[in-house]
């Protein structure tokens, strides 16, 4: 696709020259346009062949605007029972909870799993990890993901975190070792080691260390697509589970779980023949009839499963491609614009954990998505992208976490087969290695980041003059850039629509950056820059600019206002030093997502700045409140209209000021009075002597959280109960006047009640 992009765009600029004089440098110009337009001929032949084989047919891609609904939930239901594989399941978990004496060097039973890709592996691994008698056996368990970059201290990190769910990201191999090794010690674990590709020996007896220190009955389960892989990791005590293809029952039992949302076809009989016949095609992989199964799922037109049956994809000999049938057959339907966008996901690495937001942002900056003119937001039609592609199984939810997703390992490799070379992803943490091979035209990359990344690995930057996405994945903690990446190299790059540096320790940019007119998404978190550039206030097309936890950063550009493009301002984590907001930025009316509002003093923006901001959404901080000086302001947020708004935090500072006016305390807070649709309330270091009324009155319906911090001078608490039915959370802390708290304070729905603090307490 990248190749005849490219090639038809070069036509244009020479056709001119065919209607010049005979003069000799015309003729050659003729004879070289001959040969380009012989290439492009041949091209376009190889495009109508490859058309036939795969039964295309000119507009058999719906719009968006007429393509059939898909609901916004997963087909993929929740994997409590693994079809065809319930004998295999119950084996495994007789045989972890045996107490059967471990390996002698590791003192724990290693079990293989082994099968190839799609077979379901990891769906097995996880139904036994979350087995009710296995988690009564076992006293610690983890999981750890390996992948082929068999990184050992990674995985023991992984391991680590898996079992204390703390952060070690700036910890060192021994230190890992040692701390893991520590933490195993007497205890009785299980730890899966999912995707094993690994077959050098030292690179196991450099991991397997720690696990001496762990009690008997101990066990680590493996699961690997390769026998080499079994036999160095293995037991010698303990065969290796070989997962085989299922046979057809179990395969229909899924299809019709994942295409009617049932367990067979008694509901839709008049389906079940061709659904046998697709099922077949499959040829006993989970994973294609999982796929195929999204495909077809919120249809149950006959006609609509008869043309995925027919169609010329199954018949492509399997020699000639490495992706199956089945998968292929389920990109081919896609809409256009979901293959857009599934095709830009080829630059995410296999294995690589994204939350919706941060996938549907990069959509918008590279323009793959176009909602009709005035019905709805980019970001609304990204997220219903998202979930389409989700429905189809083409993207997963996270085992560990519901607010992230990931692809499976051949849908990556699906991914990388449409995009061809439009994306390039750099998988060597040194680079050099792929130079070689290069894609001229690649228009979006991602690289994988280490921890010292040097300008040699970026020389292959320069040749890729039309990359519009230049994205580091999975930095070790505090990575170092060379210099001359952020100052010199980049702003070379001048098509670029999506550029990020988060998690490096860079401490400036040049402010060439101004002149990348097409920058989009600009991505500085946890990055140790003090100033940004003022040019970057000359970037009109930036949507995104995510400055989180960037914990050195003093000032935000003056002219910050005259971003008028700008939809999403994320500074969380990131005001200790800054002293406010740049003038003016009720100006920036395109602006969803505000994180925080600082209110500063001089030649900053107040409160009321937030009054034209009518499409906020998600959550706002609004701190340092004691600076507003007029309470008045705080009613000119409007606050009320903003009905997105589901989280807010108000605070004040924790200087206590002794001169202030309780007063107007309260008539400050009672301006900034939420929607009724508010879900969480935060309020803290509130200086007023009592809370307002709509905080007691019956008009927040949905909120479930509230959290009353360091209100010193209050001297009683509202009767929360009987007006915030929903609420499920209360935190009350450090209201060091308050005595007393009758029964009227808890609802009948409250399931977390937390007082700390409370110094004059008395019953």
């Amino acid at each position: 696709m990248g190749e005849t992009q490219a090639s038809t765009i070069k036509v244009p600029k020479l056709l001119p020259s065919c209607f010049t004089g005979l003069t000799p440098s015309a003729v050659g110009i003729k004879i070289r346009l001959g040969s380009k337009i012989k290439k492009i001929t041949a091209r376009f032949n190889d495009l109508v062949i490859q058309k036939d084989q795969l039964n295309l047919k000119e507009n058999s891609t719906p719009k968006p605007s007429k393509k059939r609904e898909i609901p916004p939930s997963t087909s993929v239901v929740t994997e409590d029972h693994i079809y065809g594989r319930e004998k295999v399941v119950e084996a495994v978990v007789q045989l972890l909870i045996s107490d059967k004496p471990g390996d002698a060097l590791t003192k724990a039973n290693v079990i293989p799993i082994v099968g190839m890709g799609g077979i379901g592996k990891t769906t097995l691994a996880q139904l036994v990890y979350n087995d009710k008698k296995v988690q009564s056996f076992f006293d610690l368990k983890a999981w750890a993901c390996v992948s082929e970059d068999f990184d050992i201290a990674a995985v023991t990190k992984t391991i680590l975190q898996s079992v204390t769910s703390e952060n070690y990201d700036d910890k060192d191999l021994n230190w890992l070792q040692v701390k893991l090794k520590e933490t195993l010690f007497g205890k009785k674990f299980l730890v899966i080691l999912d995707d094993v590709w690994n077959e050098k020996p030292n690179n196991w007896n450099g991991l397997r260390a720690p696990f001496e220190a762990g009690a008997p009955g101990s066990s680590i389960i493996v699961t690997t697509r390769n026998q080499g892989v079994s036999s160095l990791m293995g037991s010698i005590k303990v065969p290796p589970f070989q997962l085989e293809l299922l046979p057809t029952d179990a395969c229909l039992s899924i299809f019709s779980q994942h295409a009617l949302d049932a367990k067979d076809f008694s509901a839709h009989p008049d389906l079940k023949d061709i659904g046998l016949e697709i099922v077949q095609r499959c040829k006993g992989l989970p994973l294609a009839i999982t796929t195929i199964g999204g495909l077809l799922h919120g249809t149950q037109d006959r006609n609509e499963w008869e043309k995925v049956l027919k169609s010329k994809i199954w018949d492509i000999p399997q020699e000639r491609s490495e992706i199956a049938p089945a998968l292929m057959l389920s990109y081919h339907y896609l809409p256009s614009h979901l293959k857009r966008c599934f095709a830009y996901c080829s630059i995410l690495p296999k294995d690589y954990e994204f939350e919706e937001e941060e996938v549907v942002l990069l959509w918008m900056a590279e323009g793959l998505i176009h909602p009709p003119q005035d019905e709805g937001e980019m970001e609304d039609l990204g997220s219903e992208y998202f979930r389409n592609l989700l429905s189809r199984s083409f993207f997963q939810q996270s085992r560990f976490n519901e607010s992230r997703f990931l692809m499976h390992d051949l849908i990556n490799d699906l991914a990388q087969w449409v995009a061809g070379e439009t994306c390039f992803r750099m998988e060597d943490r040194v680079g050099s290695s792929q130079h070689e091979n290069l894609p001229i035209k690649a228009r979006h990359s991602s690289y994988l980041g280490s921890k010292y990344d040097v300008a040699k690995k970026f020389e292959v930057f320069y040749k890729l003059i039309s990359l519009r996405t230049f994205l580091p994945l999975m930095l070790p903690y505090a990575s170092y850039l060379a210099r001359y990446v952020p100052l010199k190299l980049v702003p070379t790059l001048q098509h670029l629509r999506v550029l990020s540096f988060k998690g490096y320790c860079i401490i400036e940019l040049s402010e060439s950056i101004g002149d990348l007119k097409h920058l989009r998404y600009l991505n500085l978190s946890r990055t140790c820059i003090r100033r940004l550039p003022e040019s970057i206030a000359t970037l009109y097309n930036l949507q995104t600019l995510l400055l989180s936890n960037c914990n050195n950063l003093e000032k935000l550009p003056s002219m910050l206002c005259k971003l008028v493009s700008l939809r999403h301002l994320n500074i969380e984590g990131t005001y200790y030093y800054l002293e406010g907001m740049p003038v003016q930025i009720g100006k920036l009316t395109c602006l969803q997502t505000l994180s925080n509002l600082i209110v500063g003093t001089e030649n900053c923006s107040g409160v009321k700045e937030l009054g034209p901001l009518k499409l906020l959404k998600g959550k706002l901080h609004i701190s340092r409140l004691e600076n507003v000086i007029e309470p008045k302001d705080a009613k000119d947020a409007e606050l009320i209209k903003k009905i997105k708004i589901s989280v807010l935090e108000l605070q004040w500072s924790s200087d206590i000021d002794e001169s202030k006016d309780r007063t107007s305390e309260l008539e400050l807070l009672n301006g900034l009075r939420p929607h009724d649709a508010l879900t969480e309330l935060d309020i803290s270091y509130y200086g007023g002597t009592k809370f307002p009324h709509w905080l007691t009155s019956p008009s927040f319906p949905r909120m479930v959280s509230l959290r009353l911090v360091n209100c010193y001078e209050c001297t009683s608490l509202p009767p929360l109960g009987q007006y915030l039915p929903s609420l499920k959370k209360l935190w009350i802390m450090g209201m060091r006047n308050v005595k007393s708290v009758g029964s009227e304070f808890c609802g009948c729905n409250l399931e977390t009640l937390h007082f700390l603090d409370m110094e004059e307490w008395e019953n």
